[in-house]
């Protein structure tokens, strides 16, 4: 069973995620909040796009790529949540934790830990 589909739904807005005190608290929270499948591979997508726009702005020095990556990310992101998942995202109260949350489970996709 993967992490993702681990961890119960909390019922989104049941747990302020501003009451976590560690990402090793946050994290499970996190997971819970992308059980939907749709919802996590839109998340890798916009991670993928991300880091391809960081690697855009490494090779030009351009800031348009910032911007690009930013909106890659959290788009894909955003529209996984609203649309999908059906709940709010968990950066509008948790943004640091929720940004480390995000790369945590990218990396934990590509290790197999979290199923796509």
């Amino acid at each position: 069973m993967s992490q993702a589909s681990a961890h119960p739904p909390t019922g989104g807005d049941a747990v302020n995620p501003a009451s976590f005190h560690s990402f090793g608290e946050f994290y499970p929270f996190y997971l819970s909040e992308h059980s939907n499948r749709t919802c996590r591979q839109l998340h890798f997508i916009g991670s993928t796009l991300g880091l391809g726009c960081l690697y855009g702005l490494l090779m030009t020095g351009q800031l348009r790529w910032l911007f690009f990556g930013l909106l890659c990310g959290y788009g894909c992101a955003w529209i996984g949540h609203f649309v999908f998942e059906k709940n709010k995202p968990a950066s509008f109260k948790r943004p640091l934790y929720s940004f480390i949350g995000d790369w945590r489970m990218y990396f934990d996709i590509w290790r197999g830990k979290v199923s796509l």
